[in-house]
This record gives C-alpha cells, sequence and structure tokens, in this order.
C-alpha cells in the first residue's frame, strides 16, 4: 500500500509502500518509471540485498527494456537508452573512495539530460551530485519498507506523479 506522506515542515514530500516480494519491489520500480523526467537524479540508499537493482529493474522493465538488468557493481555505470529517456544505472560499492568517482569521470553524467540511478550514492560524497529523489530500502517484517524522499521541486513532483499512480490492493486472504 502506498501512502503519501507530508512532513509537518514541508520542506520535502515522502512516499511510502510495504513491499511484500520482488515483485512489489518491481511494480513499485514500474510506477516510478512512469514518474521519471529527463535530468533526475535518484540516489537509492539501503544494505545488500535489499531490492536496488530490483526497484531498477522494474523501471526499465516500464521503460521498455528487455535485456537482462544487472548491477553495475564491476562497471559502475549501465548506459540504457529507453523509451524517450537516457538512464544510467551506478552501483559506487566498489569505490575505495570518493576521488575514485572523480578520477573516472562520471560526474560529467550528472550535468545533462539523463536520469541517473545510483546505488551506494554515499561512496562518492561529497562530489557526487545532489538527488532530487532518495529511495530508502529497509527491512519491515517479511519484507520490506521502501521510502521515496523529494529533495528538490523535480523530486516532489515525480512523488506526486506516483502518488497519483492507481494501485491495486493485494487480494484479500481467507478469513
Amino acid at each position: 500500500m502506498l501512502n503519501l506522506v507530508h512532513p509537518a515542515d514541508d520542506i520535502d514530500t515522502a512516499l511510502t509502500a510495504h513491499l511484500d516480494n520482488e515483485n512489489d519491489t518491481l511494480e513499485l520500480g514500474a510506477i516510478l518509471a512512469t514518474a521519471l523526467t529527463p535530468g533526475l537524479k535518484i540516489w537509492l540508499n539501503g544494505n545488500l540485498g535489499s531490492g536496488k537493482t530490483t526497484l531498477t529493474r522494474g523501471m526499465l522493465r516500464e521503460l521498455g527494456h528487455t535485456e537482462k538488468v544487472k548491477s553495475p557493481t564491476y562497471t559502475l555505470i549501465e548506459p540504457y537508452v529507453v523509451s524517450r529517456l537516457n538512464l544510467y544505472h551506478f552501483d559506487f560499492y566498489r569505490l575505495n573512495s570518493p576521488e575514485e568517482y572523480l578520477d573516472a569521470g562520471l560526474d560529467e553524467y550528472f550535468s545533462g539530460q539523463g536520469v541517473c540511478i545510483v546505488e551506494w550514492p554515499e561512496q562518492a560524497v561529497p562530489y557526487l551530485a545532489a538527488p532530487d529523489l532518495v529511495v530508502l530500502l529497509e527491512p519491515e517484517g517479511d519484507g520490506r519498507r521502501a521510502t521515496l524522499r523529494g529533495h528538490t521541486e523535480a523530486g516532489r513532483t515525480c512523488i506526486e506523479q506516483i502518488a497519483k499512480h492507481p494501485i491495486t490492493p493485494p487480494p484479500r486472504r481467507g478469513r
């Protein structure tokens, strides 16, 4: 279930969702894909195995990508030209220092109109461009909780678009 949450100070907008399984994570990614706009910067935060790449796979599938989607852990970046967007999937898990981000010339991707999705963004701070949207995936019960938080006008607009998306409630279990 997705719930739109407005903090009291209204500085940012947050959207939360409980994800029971991988299919829910893929569905959230597909919904997020409908709200992507050129130049959007998204940070994906969460432990190993929390669903960051699965969320990205859901976005890419919704945008029409039919090939395999893998985490760019060793390559640092996987570029995709999908639908109406240039989408760049980054994984900075293996960076030993933030300077490696600069040495690789990856900062150039963040100044254009491509959508940049970043796993392990903290590995490139302070050089990494600030996010428009941050997605936190963390354990909750038998599943995960996804919290999407808009940090810029573009990020807040993205969340507002997602909140308008019709969500199909899960089927009711027998009583």
